[in-house]
């Protein structure tokens, strides 16, 4: 089989390392009967060991010429191969309790993730390598540098735990960036869940947008509006001061002020 050129245009970066595949599908705990569904398969680093444990496995690949060539390595009975774009993939037309992995292209990573949680309350879990610095930022509590718009939204939906880092020389080509594995488990059903998704989405962009000013400057077209002192927020807080609880209570605040709208 002729070797495949990595794509720019698609971030490509195929995984070689034996051991560090091994310990992503050990971390993964694959088990016969799960519903996976790997996103970017690739030239089958995981895919092929994930095939051994599991009963049947779908893939999700945009490289049309690597759609056909797993078409070829695996029978249909084992492998269902979605060729097309993850960003425009229904995932939970795909099953409805899905576990979902895969070494995610850099370039559409938090795209992807944003995709992603629109599916969440049909996934048990997921598990993706991608670039460490998008992963410290997941992963950060208040207070710290890391800490920004994308924990926020994502820790509004899942507990994450990053597992481990992956050095460059463990890809071919190998990136300009040291990658890491994470875990993402979907909270559950009665979570803390703001009143208005819109509106949370719409405060903790707005205050991250300028996250070095105050929040009462970075969010001044509704600030008459909150109850900063009820909210036990001070008047000096920045955006990343504030818990994903207290950015909850800010969009409700504005809904219930009817500033925000509910929807």
């Amino acid at each position: 089989m002729m070797a495949h050129q990595a794509r720019k245009r698609f971030g490509q970066h195929f995984l070689t390392d034996e051991g560090v595949i091994e310990s992503i599908v050990r971390g993964i705990a694959p088990r016969p009967g799960d519903e996976m569904v790997e996103i970017g398969p690739g030239l089958s680093a995981l895919t092929a060991p994930l095939l051994r444990l599991l009963d049947h496995l779908t893939v999700v690949e945009i490289d049309r010429d690597l759609a056909q060539r797993l078409r070829r390595q695996y029978p249909p009975e084992k492998l269902t191969v979605v060729e097309g774009d993850a960003l425009d993939v229904d995932f939970s037309s795909l099953g409805g309790n899905l576990r979902i992995v895969g070494n995610l292209p850099y370039n559409i990573s938090s795209p992807l993730l944003f995709h992603l949680m629109r599916h969440a309350g049909r996934v048990v879990d997921q598990h993706f390598m991608l670039q460490r610095e998008v992963i410290d930022r997941m992963v950060a509590k208040p207070s710290t540098a890391d800490y920004g718009r994308l924990s926020v939204m994502l820790q509004s939906r899942y507990r994450m735990t990053k597992l481990f880092d992956v050095a460059p020389e463990a890809f071919d080509p190998p990136p300009r960036v040291v990658s890491a594995v994470v875990r993402m488990v979907p909270l559950p059903a009665d979570r803390r869940r703001p009143k208005s998704e819109q509106a949370f989405e719409t405060v903790v962009a707005r205050a991250f947008a300028q996250r070095r000013k105050m929040l009462r400057r970075g969010l001044s077209d509704w600030a008459e509006s909150i109850p900063w002192a009820g909210l036990g927020i001070p008047e000096t807080a920045r955006a990343e001061e504030l818990s994903v609880e207290r950015f909850m209570d800010l969009s409700d605040a504005l809904v219930d002020a009817g500033v925000l709208r509910d929807g």
